[in-house]
């Protein structure tokens, strides 16, 4: 590994944000008395949105809504696709989408205001399908929590999405909503090996914490999906058989998993920090994931970006039809039931604990 590697980040620089027209660059080295700082402190950046809740339009993951209570996110998936969408605020793909984290700070009121338009359809909410609703700053802000309180006040239904243990402090929450059926809780589980976490999400909790999490959830009754995702070709996809059968036997009801692509900006930061963390295979693994996206490591297409092409991506989903027919077999998530949504015009929203 490189003597230089910035550790407990994902990403190791900021490309350039093809949005911004200036950007502070290190030109003339020795003319600094102090090097600029590559690895500050995370920022936290007050945001008061008109809007919270987005149709989600993609034909890959179906009709409902999204719901992201903070943009970027300390967790520094290196993969992470939602990389891409911090440049639409000004900031980096790399290092900015993990040390300048955007908080909502109202995002439970303005919620609430979407749900009484009197044209609200009612669908699953996912939260979050951009950035973690769960990451670390939330143990402090709260806001999914508070988000949880509104959806069960409305009796609107959710999908919650997270690789965090913190989500079991919303147990309570998380519980009265699944009385109503109006909740599924999806974990990421993206590796079992912990050496391999460390470098790929490096503050994250690890696999085996996560698989206690689908435990603790599913001996409550909540209805678990384990999302082995991504899965990146010559790093984690030997273990997706491991992944399914520990998640099965932790009471997971159901997996699903994606191919990593590695759209925009998001394909040199990860080509970047993989030739400098595993520097053996990088070169292998950049083809192999090229070889599932017709020769590119990004994939915009619809229907096929998600699974990939080709022999190599046949044998991935393959490998994973195979094993959850092993290990989950006659398994499946409770539907949601929409019937109970109900507004709550006059009542006041401003008192969340």
């Amino acid at each position: 590994m490189a003597a230089d590697y910035i550790k407990g980040r994902g990403a190791q620089f900021n490309p350039a944000n093809p949005y911004r027209k200036l950007d502070y660059v290190t030109e003339h080295v020795e003319g600094l008395d102090e090097p600029m700082l590559s690895d500050a402190k995370t920022e936290f950046l007050a945001e008061q949105p008109k809007k919270v809740v987005n149709k989600v339009d993609s034909p890959d993951l179906g009709m409902g809504y999204s719901l992201n209570p903070y943009q970027g996110c300390e967790h520094g998936c290196v993969y992470c696709y939602a990389r891409n969408t911090h440049q639409y605020w000004g900031y980096g793909a790399g290092l900015d989408f993990e040390r300048k984290i955007i908080v909502k700070e109202n995002a439970p009121q303005v919620l609430a205001r979407q749900l009484e338009s009197k044209n609200w359809q009612v669908m699953p909410i996912m939260l979050a399908g951009n950035t973690d609703c769960y990451q670390p700053i939330e143990a402090r802000k709260k806001l999914t929590r508070r988000i949880l309180q509104v959806l069960l006040q409305y009796r609107h239904p959710v999908s919650i999405i997270t690789k965090n243990a913190l989500i079991l402090r919303d147990l309570d929450l998380l519980q009265e909503l699944n009385k109503l059926d109006l909740v599924h809780v999806n974990i990421s589980i993206t590796t079992l090996d912990e050496k391999l976490r460390r470098k790929l999400e490096p503050r994250t909790v690890s696999g085996l914490k996560r698989l206690e999490v689908v435990r603790r959830l599913s001996a409550a009754g909540l209805p678990v999906n384990v999302m082995a995702a991504p899965i990146i070709p010559g790093l984690n996809d030997s273990e997706i058989p491991h992944i399914l059968q520990k998640a099965a036997e932790a009471g997971a009801c159901d997996a699903a998993y994606t191919l990593v692509r590695l759209n925009g900006n998001v394909g040199p930061i990860f080509a970047d920090w993989i030739r400098q963390a595993f520097p053996d295979r990088a070169e292998k693994v950049l083809s192999q994931i090229a070889d599932c996206h017709g020769g590119q490591l990004s994939d915009s297409r619809p229907g096929t970006r998600m699974r990939g092409e080709g022999p190599l991506a046949a044998a991935i989903a393959r490998l994973f039809q195979i094993s959850k027919q092993k290990y989950m077999a006659g398994r499946n998530s409770k539907p949601y039931n929409c019937d109970h949504f109900c507004t709550r015009s006059g009542k006041q929203l401003g008192l969340f604990p």
